[in-house]
């Protein structure tokens, strides 16, 4: 996309109304590199890329919170070798890219249980979160060791554990207050990639009101393009949460 043309779409997509916070199912790595012959890993270098793409177009237009799927609690039954790889190439990411986000006032998050997370990556992500944790133009939440059911179920175990809750009739927004994602925005349009139509346990209680958008696009081959494809189309919904 030529930088002209670039400047151009990101103002019209700034006349409109922006999400603040989009999620994103980052799907398609292995289909990627299967279709040109490659290891599964190429895949997943090539889906990072992407993910620096997508980072910078959307601190670009002004979006405060970018939510990306990287890894679910079903992903431990794949193959050892691509997850340790995986984490490798995570760690490699974050030791690469910190000084980009403190550069350009990204922060770093995670959601998920990062306790299981090798101690390699979990180490250099804690490290990331740490010295990001001041800026402020764009909030980029990893969800790492993430399963939606698995959050929802600790939200209720911590809420009915907790002394001000005890025989007291228990409403949404108090289990909101134990989810991993308490203090964020809810994601007003989720993306998926690679022609798949479903969440896979992926933010189950906060895409209540979501905008889908599914695009047959593999991740990798995501660029800022399909990001504002994906925002225009989201500017044209009539959102009513269940009004008229």
């Amino acid at each position: 996309m030529e930088e002209s043309s670039q400047d151009n779409i990101v103002e019209k997509l700034k006349s409109g109304v922006l999400p603040a916070h989009i999620a994103i199912i980052m799907d398609g790595n292995g289909r990627w590199a299967k279709s040109r012959n490659l290891p599964r890993l190429k895949g997943h270098e090539a889906g990072a890329e992407s993910i620096r793409r997508c980072i910078k177009a959307a601190r670009k237009i002004g979006i405060k919170y970018l939510t990306l799927f990287a890894f679910s609690t079903e992903n431990w039954k794949r193959p050892k070798a691509e997850i340790n790889g995986l984490f490798t190439l995570m760690t490699k990411f974050l030791h690469k890219e910190t000084g980009n986000m403190l550069k350009n006032d990204i922060r770093i998050l995670s959601i998920g249980d990062i306790s299981k997370i090798p101690e390699k990556p979990r180490k250099s992500l804690k490290n990331t979160i740490k010295k990001t944790s001041h800026c402020k133009s764009l909030n980029v939440v990893v969800a790492l060791n993430y399963g939606a059911r698995q959050e929802i179920a600790n939200a209720v175990n911590s809420l009915i554990q907790s002394k001000q809750y005890k025989n007291k009739t228990i409403f949404p927004e108090d289990i909101e207050k134990f989810l991993y994602t308490k203090g964020m925005p809810e994601p007003e349009l989720l993306i998926r990639t690679s022609g798949e139509m479903r969440l896979s346990n992926f933010l189950l209680w906060q895409v209540s009101y979501t905008e889908l958008y599914f695009t047959p696009t593999l991740w990798p081959d995501f660029d800022e393009k399909d990001l504002y494809d994906a925002i225009f189309d989201f500017q044209k919904r009539k959102r009513r949460f269940g009004g008229l």
